[in-house]
């Protein structure tokens, strides 16, 4: 069974840090190119970050460049979002998902059921 499993949300003040973690089984996970994206109440889900399956290039949305760090371990097929000076906006469900590449020109094969950050001002 594919699985994809996100953690490490919550509840922190602005200023402040969390780690996700999105947790991958039942697929070739090196094969795969992974994706954050959130998801806030009446705005369009947003791409944050993406991870290529090999050489590990990263890439960002301008909104959290310089602030979010991606970075995964294939040895645990584990992908981790380092979230620091958080900001309200940034408040919303994130979800990992696996994708051939980082291209965003390909369908994303597996999702994630999600974890809530919220961030207090």
């Amino acid at each position: 069974e594919v699985q994809l499993v996100e953690s490490g949300g919550g509840l922190v003040q602005a200023g402040g840090s969390l780690r996700l973690s999105c947790a991958a089984s039942g697929f070739t996970f090196d094969d795969y190119a992974i994706y954050w994206f959130r998801h806030a109440p009446g705005k369009e889900r947003e791409g944050v970050s993406c991870i290529s399956s090999r050489n590990g290039s990263t890439s960002y949305s301008d909104s959290v460049k310089g602030r979010f760090t991606i970075a995964r371990d294939n040895a645990k097929n584990m992908v981790y979002l380092q979230m620091n000076s958080l900001k309200p906006e940034d408040t919303a469900v994130y979800y990992c998902a696996a994708s051939i590449d980082c291209s965003g020109l390909h369908k994303h094969d597996y999702w994630g059921q999600g974890t809530q950050v919220t961030v207090s001002s």
